[in-house]
C-alpha cells in the first residue's frame, strides 16, 4: 500500500474569519499541510496520509501504539484549535479517514443540512472540562503522634486503617456533594452537559485522589468567566476535593455525527 487516504480534522464555513488565514501553520498529520475542501456554504479541512499507516488494517495495529497515538493527537488537536480561534468547528475524531477528497465532497454534499445545524448550534460556544476528585486528607500530627505512642503495632495499624477508611470516606462523600452543586450551579449557564466516564490509573493525571466526575459543559464564550466562578464557588472550602477545570475547546464532547441526514461511510476511529 504505498497511496495516500484523506484525513479529516473538522468540518467549518468556508466564512471570513478564514480567509488570509492558513492552516498549515498548525502543522498536521503526518507533516502533511492541512488544505481545504468546499462544497457549497461548508468546507472540510483535510490532510493527506499515508495509506500504509492510515488504513483500517494499520489503524487498528497503531491502536496498541500509544506514542504513535499521542503524536497523532497532538498534531489532529493543534489543527483544530488553529480553526477554533478564528472560526466555529466540528471536530472529527482522531483518525478519521477517507479514500480521497471526492469522498469527502460527498460527505459534505450529503450531510450539508445536519453540517449547517450544528455550525449554528456551536457558534459563540465552547467546551469546558471540570473534573472532581476525593483527596483523602493526610492524618493530621496528633494521630500520628497518637500512634507513635501506641506500644501494640496491631492495635496502631488497625487505627491508621480505620482513620484512612475514615478519611477516604470523608473526601468521597464531599467530593459527591462537590459534583451535584458544580452541576446544579454551574450548569445553569452551560446549554449542554456531558458526562463521560470517570477516568482512571495514567489517565486520572498525576496527582492522588479518586476522579468521581468527567464532565464537559458547552457555555456560550461570554459566560466563561462566570462559569470558572461558580465551579470554584461549588466546591471552596470543601476538605479532600480537588477540581480541575480545562478549556477553552472546541465542541469535542458535542459533535455527534450520526442520523438520517448523514451518509453511511463517516468512519470514526
Amino acid at each position: 500500500m504505498g497511496g495516500e487516504l484523506t484525513y479529516l480534522y473538522a468540518v467549518v464555513r468556508p466564512t471570513a474569519s478564514l480567509d488570509g488565514a492558513d492552516p498549515r501553520e498548525a502543522g498536521g498529520v503526518a507533516d502533511a499541510p492541512p488544505r481545504i475542501v468546499r462544497v457549497g456554504g461548508i468546507a472540510a479541512v483535510v490532510g493527506s496520509v499515508p495509506e500504509a499507516d492510515y488504513s483500517e488494517a494499520a489503524l487498528r495495529n497503531h491502536l496498541e501504539d500509544l506514542g504513535w497515538l499521542e503524536e497523532v493527537a497532538r498534531a489532529h488537536h493543534a489543527v483544530v484549535e488553529f480553526l477554533a480561534a478564528r472560526t466555529t468547528v466540528l471536530p472529527l475524531r482522531l483518525a478519521t479517514v477517507y479514500r480521497d477528497d471526492d469522498s469527502v465532497r460527498a460527505v459534505l454534499r450529503e450531510g450539508e443540512r445536519a453540517f449547517a445545524g450544528m455550525l449554528d448550534r456551536f457558534a459563540g460556544h465552547v467546551e469546558w472540562g471540570v473534573k472532581v476528585y476525593a483527596e483523602p486528607v493526610a492524618a493530621s500530627d496528633a494521630a500520628a503522634a497518637e500512634e507513635s505512642a501506641e506500644s501494640d503495632p496491631g492495635r496502631a495499624y488497625l487505627r491508621r486503617r480505620r482513620q484512612q477508611r475514615n478519611a477516604r470516606g470523608a473526601a468521597r462523600s464531599a467530593a459527591v456533594e462537590a459534583v451535584a452543586r458544580i452541576r446544579e450551579t454551574a450548569g445553569e449557564l452551560a446549554v449542554e452537559l456531558v458526562g463521560h466516564r470517570p477516568q482512571q490509573g495514567q489517565l486520572a493525571g498525576s496527582g492522588a485522589g479518586e476522579n468521581l466526575a468527567n464532565d464537559s459543559y458547552l457555555v456560550p464564550g461570554d459566560s466563561s468567566g462566570a462559569f470558572h466562578e461558580r465551579v470554584r464557588r461549588a466546591a471552596r472550602e470543601m476538605t479532600g476535593v480537588r477540581v480541575e477545570i480545562t478549556g477553552p475547546w472546541a465542541p469535542y464532547s458535542f459533535v455527534t455525527l450520526t442520523g438520517p441526514d448523514l451518509p453511511e461511510g463517516v468512519r470514526q476511529s
